[in-house]
């Protein structure tokens, strides 16, 4: 969804720089300028700062997912009750809510700062458990339990963490396995290579063409898809595989697959060294299974290399679903 007023950049003034500012220092990031009305270059470093903190591309412009991020950094918890609606709730009192639940071993999904049906369901079992009422709404006397029994909790380890964990080591090799794989423009014809060599294998394949990752991200979780590898076109050479991270959880199968692809792709791009990270971007955070969002360039190669890269990404994907994780 779009949001009127946006994007915030260098140059940017009125009202909503105002409000910008005001969000920048409520999340601890605001900058000692005089003229709050006007978007700096202060106020860039800020929100470069900012976007750097939260896992989110570093870009120094405010759009959509920037504000969302903002809005949602100015929810602790406690600050208000949580519950399941439509829209459902964001914030990072939602993280935090799912992180404590998970490290009380009741499952509460990805810890993502979104309330969805995992976490109502998590959140109704912590209350039955509790002896509290159970209404599925996190309150005052939710908010005090969970205290009181986190401080006794040697937990370190969500529930999440432990589900990716079992899950991937139980599911070995291609035939069956259910894959999403998408692009953001540029790149159908790498897709539909991939798309090809998995399906010969016997993977059940869903191939995107969107450049909307909240459509990727729902489309992929409807599919009930088992990884998620989005595809997005660099206009400078390089090659970057990010993974779904927050605070308090880390994608580990993700993790491994980017660092495959990030071993695997640079010789075909003139590249010696691939980088890997840990992002909460849009499409990694939407999906609610281990996602990589593999970034390469430039377009010159990467359509000279179409077949060569199709076919290393294509070996990577197959040897990480052989050994998607490690015990150390």
């Amino acid at each position: 969804m779009t949001i009127p007023g946006l994007p915030l950049q260098l140059g940017s003034t009125g009202e909503p720089v105002v409000d910008l500012h005001r969000r920048l220092a409520a999340a601890g990031f605001g900058g000692a300028t005089d003229d709050r009305r006007h978007f700096c270059e202060l106020t860039e470093a800020c929100v470069v700062a900012f976007q750097t903190d939260r896992k989110i591309e570093p870009s120094g412009i405010v759009s959509d997912a920037t504000w969302t991020a903002l809005v949602e950094a100015g929810y602790k918890l406690s600050d208000r009750r949580l519950y399941h609606r439509s829209p459902m709730m964001r914030g990072d009192d939602v993280a935090e809510l799912q992180l404590q639940l998970g490290s009380l071993g009741f499952d509460a999904g990805w810890i993502d700062g979104i309330f969805g049906p995992d976490t109502a369901a998590a959140l109704i079992d912590f209350q039955r458990n509790a002896g509290l009422a159970v209404d599925g709404i996190a309150g005052v006397d939710t908010y005090r339990s969970l205290k009181r029994l986190g401080a006794k909790s040697a937990r370190t380890t969500t529930v999440a963490s432990l589900r990716e964990f079992e899950q991937l080591n139980t599911n070995h090799g291609l035939q069956g396995r259910k894959i999403a794989v998408g692009e953001q423009e540029g790149l159908a014809p790498l897709v539909r290579a991939i798309v090809r060599l998995l399906r010969q294998s016997g993977a059940d394949v869903l191939e995107l063409h969107t450049p909307h990752a909240d459509r990727q991200a729902r489309a992929a979780n409807e599919f009930d898809a088992e990884l998620f590898l989005g595809l997005t076109m660099l206009s400078e050479p390089g090659c970057e595989a990010h993974f779904f991270s927050t605070t308090g959880f880390e994608s580990s199968g993700g993790r491994r697959l980017a660092e495959g692809l990030a071993e695997a792709l640079p010789p075909l791009l003139g590249n010696s060294i691939g980088q890997t990270e840990g992002r909460r971007d849009p499409i990694l955070r939407g999906t609610r299974m281990p996602a990589v969002d593999c970034r390469i360039g430039p377009p010159p190669l990467v359509v000279q290399h179409v077949s060569e890269l199709a076919e290393a990404i294509f070996t990577t994907v197959e040897g990480w679903w052989s050994e998607p994780l490690t015990n150390g």
